[in-house]
């Protein structure tokens, strides 16, 4: 199956919508995390909903999704370029066990959404309003209020695969259906987490709405995306000062740098620290 959002229109009412099943990318950015089954859910469900906010921007940049508090789960980070290349990262500060929902499981912490325009370096901050207790009611209430649209949202995510379908109300449907809008909101209800879990686009939307007018374009490929940015990573190194570094490797016989989002570690031996610090002075030599 492939990993894909599509947006779809209901033609005949001027309703609009989203669906994304992703398995592949979804599965590489947890990958040797071990993460917990209520921590997946959440983190699964935030990552849906970035993918959801980035697809179709117009300009070069990303949609980061961050939450920091006192609970159990006191750091999540979601970023989502662009071009729907998706990373993520969740850290515990005490063991998981029957905890769920957001505020056992995120105690006060605050959900940060932040769109990037990276050709125009503009940032727009919005919080996320903590006025229910999941991640689906949460960001239900904050697209219909930021986007000024009525939105209805349903996810589903396990450590397989995460999956979603939004439906918003355009200013126009009533003049279309006064009653078209209820009447696709109660046939989504129907959805079921497996089905969000297993189903693509046109199956779950036959499924759903076989009797419906419904418009699917065309799909958009979501990737897990965290480049190995050694380059950048030497940078820090060089920063951190030749000194400091050759002491580290002194003392630990290798320098390690932990990418936590990427959950990738960079080992630098002495042949590595060598070159980083000789490379100055050939550039040097050179000029």
């Amino acid at each position: 199956m492939t990993d894909s959002i599509q947006r779809f229109l209901f033609k005949d009412l001027d309703i609009r919508g989203q669906h994304l099943n992703i398995h592949q990318a979804w599965q590489k950015m947890i990958e040797d995390r071990h993460y917990p089954p209520a921590l997946t859910q959440i983190l699964g469900e935030l990552t849906a909903v970035a993918i959801m906010l980035a697809n179709g921007m117009k300009h070069q940049g990303k949609v980061s999704i961050q939450v920091q508090g006192s609970g159990p789960v006191h750091l999540m980070v979601v970023q989502v370029t662009h071009s729907l290349g998706i990373r993520g990262v969740a850290k515990t500060n005490r063991t998981l066990t029957t905890q769920s929902g957001l505020d056992a499981l995120l105690g006060d912490g605050q959900i940060l959404v932040t769109l990037e325009n990276t050709q125009t370096q503009h940032f727009f901050q919005s919080y996320v309003p903590r006025e229910a207790n999941t991640i689906t009611e949460a960001f239900e209430n904050f697209l219909s209020q930021s986007e000024q649209l009525p939105s209805k949202l349903w996810l589903a995510a396990t450590d397989q695969a995460i999956g979603g379908v939004l439906i918003q109300k355009m200013p126009t449907t009533d003049h279309h259906d006064p009653d078209g809008w209820e009447r696709i909101s109660h046939l989504s209800h129907t959805v079921k987490p497996a089905e969000l879990i297993d189903c693509d686009a046109a199956t779950l939307l036959h499924r759903l709405f076989h009797e419906e007018t419904v418009e699917c374009f065309a799909a958009e490929t979501v990737q897990y995306d965290c480049p190995q940015d050694i380059e950048n990573v030497e940078t820090m190194l060089k920063s951190l000062g030749e000194t400091e570094v050759r002491q580290i490797l002194a003392d630990e016989g290798e320098v390690v740098i932990h990418n936590e989002m990427c959950g990738k570690h960079f080992r630098f031996n002495k042949s590595d620290v060598d070159r980083i610090f000789a490379e100055p002075n050939q550039t040097q030599q050179q000029h």
